[in-house]
Formats: structure tokens, C-alpha cells, sequence
């Protein structure tokens, strides 16, 4: 039977997109000659026809295919020139995965046909490789309507936020409460044994690591790993299915449907979803990579090109490619993915990795690049919540701080600061740094119409040491990622207290433990938006690890037998408390002295009892301070918040007593302990105290 006759479709949406009886095609090339679709069969291993789409119209291929349905497998192969040379490198040899995919199909390999140059030839990436990959090739696959999602969200007001960074898979697979078919899966999250510890802890939104369909870098395969993390995105529009149930992961829509089923779970409990997100460059590498998709359709609007060598890539992800945001086709590629996720997949946000990248223009980065005014005005986007990662490997690429509307950003130096101060690793700071980041870093943040929520505070994350590592090891110990223990941060602020890694001295163990919950607690008490990194509260590690991104072992996963279930006590403690205190997450900035009417104040304190004073800010002697909260036109001060780094004991004279004590985190005080009137209080080594006025 003959194929039928392609006939001229609609240039938009994107994509395959059943209709009419029929499945309507639209493929961006603002430089293609000719697009055709590659139909195969259901397993995707022959070619069954070649359809030449129409076009093009406003640089879109387009063309409807009568009688096809959901479930149609194909591919695309582009025509024009390859000229490496003028950024352009279409090889119709190649076949392309459809950057719209809705569901993916095959796995992938790597091999020497998926690159569009003949690896070895004497002209490099210059030459042409001729030999079909298309036997090999991910395909995409006609998906189902994109079905409506109901509006039951949390919708969380961001000063009520409590990020917990998570990788779906390390959380749960080593989760005794959990079927083992479920662990390690997006089922596995959303298992009333996940769920329950969330709550337990008091977390109220997760922050995924990247779900977006991912592959491995070419180099992890002869090492036998793979990439854990998931920073290496092909496809937009689906979750990765190695993520999913073992049982679901040949079937994209079974994934799907997993998928959403976790996010309708969580809502149910009343806990949001954020994604984590790679706008910033893909799998294709530099310009020795494969050509997958982006490169093969239009090399030059995808990527951003060294202008005065367009055959070579700009490299700011540190990844081989940056992703060209600022054309407006691409552009309106990644707004057309976050809408997807937020209607179609049910999210509440999202977390933009090296998201510097989304702003930057031939000119720089620019906080009224069109991306970030398009995203504005989107009335999909309006509500959900909007996390960056101000910064990337390229010119001008430390953004902290400048992010526009209602950007949260990651504040590294608020972790810096607070390793420092109490770990004093030869990097040690004062009290007024640490000041300065506890309330909400408004040297980076006040300005405009911003507000203290706009600080990500985070004292670890996936990418670094974990907080017990932190306080367990003096340097990175990555030998097992195979690069010689060159890759991960060098000089992370770190202190080892005296042993290298586990020991059962219980002085070192006891110098450890202090630090680790004085940490937590200036993070949870700060002002800001706090984010734990999953597996801090009950003392993972990853033997000193610091760029686990390989390590899909249990190096990554959170062992659940060894949980150090009181450091979990103490953070289920630490957030209620900054549930039940309005002050502790509150959404506008503290007047200093005496405020102005209907603004909450905050008054600092030497251990001798006096307010302190300019020169009290420039000792190095001391380190010991407190603050007192006090809430909007209240005469008297609500909270006080102690701190002492020292290694002994410090009497406090603590003025407008008595005071309650609610929590002390060396654990040596009893909470509901008072302070009398004149009666000084002996404040523990390495300790966080918060006391509430009787």
C-alpha cells in the first residue's frame, strides 16, 4: 500500500500533534533547505516512509499526515549546507530526534555514526560522515492529547517555602519502608513512607534534581558509569524513564503517567514540586560532539557560536555548547517546555541550572533580555515559583543578586559564610559577614522591589560536600569519578576536626556533631528561603565526594540504616519552630534600632549585654553575639538568637529577661528553661540558642 500523500499542515504548535484525523507536523529551521519525517515501525528499527514536509513559513516546516494516530514512531532528517566553517552543519545521514518530543524511544548509544563528521578523518569535525545512524537513533513517538490538569495545587506562599533538594532515585532506593519495585522511581516518591518523612521533617517543597530525559557523556562508558545527576538534557518535554518503575520504562506514556501520579500525590500532602532544569546547553557537546537533534536542524540559531569562528561553540556551561536563549524561536522553545510542565505535568516551579545563560544577549547578560520579559508576561508561568542559579563558567557569569521580578537565587556566599564561621578552616569571618548573609544577604538583595525570600540560604547541595562531609574531611576525595581526583571543587570550606573521614574519637565526633547542627540551625533560622540538601538531616555521606555526579551507587543513595535519627529530631525541631515563630520566616526586611511603624526590628548584642557598637563589628577577638526580633510596633523584643563559634563555654548577659529557652543546639540545655533578670547564661561551645521573652 502506497503512503499516504503528506499534505501541507499547520506551522504551529511544535511538534507532532494529533489532528483531525491525522497527526500535523511543525519543525523550526530558519536555514534548512528541505525537512523530511521518517516514519518507522512501532519498534522503531525500519524505516517504513519519507514524507518532505512543506515550507518553509516563517522558517517552519510544516505538513499533516492523514490517518496516522498516537503512536506513530519517527524521525527527522534536515537538508542544507555543511559548512562548519559558517556555523552551519546540516547531514541529512543523520536522523534527528524532535526537540517537541512528547515521548521517546530506543536507547542510546554512543556511537561514531551519531557524529556528523567521520571521527579520524584528517579534516576533523570538518569532514562529512555519510553513514545512516537512524538504525540507532532515539526516535520520538505521537503522544496522547495533552490531557487538562485540575488547578489543585498548594500554591505556597514563598515566605512560608522549605526547599529540599532531591534526586528521585538516591532518595528511596535503599528505603526500607518501600516494595523494592517501587524504590529508586517516581512511584518511590510518592509512597506514603517518602511522603511521611517529608512531613515528619517539615519540608514543603521539593526540589527535584533534573528530571528532563537525559543522556550519559560519551566519556563515562568505558569507565562503567553513568550520569547520575541528569545535567545533560535531550528531551524537554519527558521525564527521564530510567527514573521511572523498572516495569514502566520501555513505554514513554507509562512513564508519563508515573509521573504525574507523583506529583498528584504530593499535592495531595500538601507538598509542591520543583524542577530542576538545564536551559543551558544539550547532549551535542562541542563541536567534536554528535549531531542528535539541536545541531542537525539549525546549528546557528540553537547555539551560540564564537562569532569570529562560527565553527566552534561558546562554552560558558562548562558542557561544550550554550544553548542560544536569546534567539526568539529558542526562546520560545523553553517557555513552550516550562508551560508544558506546569499544564500538562502538574509542577510548581522551577530551578534554572547556570541560569545566567537565559539572560545572555551579544552584549552581555541583561536582566531585560527577552526571555526574561516574555516569561514575565506569561500568564501560564505568573504563579509558579522561579529559582536561579545566578551563575555560570562565562564572561560576567556571577549574577547573585541580580536577577529580576520574582527570581529566588541560590546564595552561595551565605553558604561560605556560614562554613566559615563555624568551622573557622582558616577562612574564618566575622560577626558581621555573618550578619549580613543571616538576614537575607541585603547587600546582593535589597534593592528595587526585592525581598529577603529572594536568598536561596543553603549550606550544602548536590554539588559539593554534604554537610557531614563537611565536618568529616580537609579536602575532596573524587577517585572514584575516574578523573584522577582532578574534578569538584578545590578549597571547599571544610574542617576535619582532627581525623581524616569516619573515626569513633568521641571528641572529634562530639566538635563534629556541634558544628553540624549549629550549621542547620543558622540556616532554618535565618531570613531567607531555606533549602536542605536531602540527606543532610540524617547524616549521609559520600565518603568525602564532592562531585558525585557519576556515582550512581550508593555513594549517592541515602542510607537509611545508618540515619542518625537525632540530627533528624533536631531539624523536625528547627522547622516547627520557624512555623510557629512568624518572625523567623518573615516576608519583609527588619528596620535596625528603632523602626518605623508597622516594620518588624532586629537589635544586635555583645555577650556583655550592651548593644553593640561599630567597633564591637571589627573584633576578631570575638566572635559571640546575639539577636533580638522584635515584632512590628511591639515595645519589647520576642526572640532572641544566640550564637557562640568558641570552643568553650561563654556567659551571655542577656537584657530585657527573662527569657525562655526553646532550643539549644549543642543539646546540653533543657528547652523551657528561664533566665532571670540579671542571672547571666552560660551559652555552650559551638551553639546555637533561641530563647522566647516570658
Amino acid at each position: 500500500m502506497a503512503a499516504p500523500f503528506l499534505q501541507p499542515g499547520w506551522h504551529e504548535p511544535f511538534g507532532a500533534q494529533l489532528r483531525d484525523g491525522g497527526v500535523n507536523f511543525a519543525v523550526l529551521s530558519e536555514h534548512a533547505t528541505a525537512i523530511e519525517v521518517c516514519v518507522f515501525d512501532a519498534d522503531g528499527r525500519h524505516e517504513l516512509a519519507r514524507h518532505r514536509l512543506h515550507g518553509p513559513q516563517d522558517g517552519v516546516f510544516h505538513g499533516f499526515l492523514p490517518d496516522a494516530d498516537v503512536g506513530l514512531v519517527y524521525g527527522l532528517r534536515a537538508y542544507g549546507p555543511y559548512s562548519p566553517e559558517q556555523g552551519q552543519r546540516f547531514n541529512p545521514h543523520k536522523l534527528l530526534l524532535d526537540p517537541y518530543a512528547r515521548e521517546i524511544v530506543g536507547r542510546f548509544d554512543w556511537r561514531a555514526e551519531h557524529h556528523g563528521f567521520e571521527m579520524g578523518h584528517v579534516d576533523g569535525a570538518r569532514s562529512l560522515d555519510t553513514r545512516d545512524n537512524a538504525a540507532h537513533a532515539l526516535k520520538a513517538r505521537v503522544a496522547p492529547p495533552d490531557a487538562y490538569r485540575p488547578a489543585r495545587r498548594p500554591r505556597r506562599a514563598v515566605a512560608d517555602l522549605v526547599l529540599y533538594e532531591v534526586h528521585v532515585k538516591g532518595f528511596s532506593m535503599l528505603h526500607p519502608g518501600l516494595p523494592p519495585a517501587l524504590r529508586g522511581s517516581y512511584a518511590g516518591m510518592a509512597h506514603p513512607a517518602s511522603i511521611a518523612h517529608f512531613k515528619q521533617l517539615g519540608v514543603n517543597t521539593l526540589s527535584l534534581l533534573p528530571v528532563h530525559y537525559a543522556v550519559d557523556e560519551a566519556h563515562l562508558a568505558p569507565l562503567g558509569l553513568t550520569n547520575y545527576w541528569g545535567y545533560n538534557s535531550l528531551g524537554f518535554f519527558c521525564p527521564d524513564p530510567r527514573l521511572a518503575q523498572e516495569a514502566h520504562r520501555h513505554d514513554p506514556s507509562r512513564v508519563n503517567a508515573e509521573f504525574r501520579a507523583m506529583v498528584d500525590a504530593l499535592h495531595a500532602a500538601d507538598i509542591e514540586v520543583v524542577l530542576d532544569v538545564v536551559y543551558n546547553h544539550t547532549p551535542e557537546g562541542s563541536e567534536l560532539g554528535p549531531t542528535l537533534s539541536f545541531r542537525g536542524l539549525d546549528n546557528r540559531s540553537w547555539y551560540r557560536l564564537v562569532p569570529d569562528e562560527p565553527s566552534r561553540y561558546e562554552n560558558h556551561s562548562g558542557c561544550g555548547n550554550v544553548l542560544q536563549v536569546h534567539h526568539p524561536r529558542v526562546t520560545q522553545f523553553v517557555l513552550d517546555s516550562l508551560r508544558y510542565w506546569v499544564e500538562v505535568m502538574g509542577v510548581d516551579g522551577f530551578r534554572f541550572d547556570l541560569a545566567p545563560a537565559l539572560g545572555r544577549t551579544p552584549f552581555g547578560f541583561d536582566t531585560q533580555a527577552a526571555f526574561f520579559t516574555a516569561l514575565k508576561q506569561d500568564p501560564v508561568l505568573a504563579g509558579v515559583h522561579l529559582i536561579a542559579e545566578p551563575w555560570d563558567l562565562g564572561p560576567d557569569g556571577y549574577q547573585v543578586g541580580r536577577f529580576p521580578g520574582r527570581f529566588l537565587e541560590w546564595n552561595d556566599k551565605f553558604r561560605d559564610t556560614v562554613r566559615s564561621y563555624w568551622l573557622r578552616s582558616g577562612t574564618g569571618v566575622g560577626r558581621g559577614e555573618l550578619v549580613r548573609r543571616f538576614m537575607a544577604s541585603s547587600d546582593m538583595f535589597h534593592h528595587g522591589t526585592r525581598q529577603p525570600t529572594a536568598s536561596v540560604n543553603f549550606i550544602a547541595a548536590h554539588d559539593g560536600f554534604t554537610l557531614l562531609d563537611a565536618t568529616s574531611y580537609s579536602r575532596k576525595h573524587n577517585l572514584a569519578n575516574g578523573e584522577e581526583n582532578r574534578d569538584g571543587r578545590d578549597g571547599e570550606i571544610c574542617c576535619n576536626f582532627g581525623a581524616e573521614g569516619p573515626t569513633q574519637d568521641p571528641a572529634v565526633r562530639n566538635a563534629r556533631r556541634r558544628a553540624q547542627r549549629a550549621m542547620l540551625a543558622t540556616l532554618l533560622l535565618a531570613q531567607g528561603t531555606p533549602m536542605l540538601a536531602a540527606g543532610d538531616e540524617i547524616g549521609r555521606t559520600q565518603g568525602g565526594n564532592n562531585n558525585a555526579y557519576c556515582q550512581d551507587n550508593p555513594i549517592s543513595w541515602l542510607d537509611w540504616s545508618a540515619a542518625d535519627t537525632g540530627t533528624l529530631d533536631f531539624v523536625s525541631a528547627l522547622l516547627a519552630l520557624r512555623r510557629d515563630e512568624p518572625l523567623l520566616r518573615h516576608a519583609q526586611w527588619f528596620a535596625a534600632a528603632t523602626p518605623p511603624p508597622g516594620e518588624a526590628a532586629v537589635r544586635w548584642y555583645a555577650p556583655s549585654g550592651h548593644e553593640m557598637q561599630g567597633h564591637d563589628w571589627h573584633r576578631t577577638d570575638q566572635l559571640a553575639f546575639a539577636a533580638q526580633l522584635s515584632e512590628p510596633d511591639a515595645a519589647l523584643p520576642r526572640l532572641m538568637i544566640v550564637f557562640n563559634p568558641e570552643r568553650e563555654a561563654l556567659p551571655f548577659l542577656l537584657c530585657f529577661a527573662p527569657w525562655q529557652l526553646l532550643l539549644d543546639s549543642s543539646g546540653e540545655l533543657s528547652p523551657g528553661s528561664r533566665v532571670a533578670v540579671g542571672q547571666p547564661l552560660a551559652v555552650p561551645a559551638r551553639s546555637v540558642l533561641v530563647l522566647r521573652r516570658a
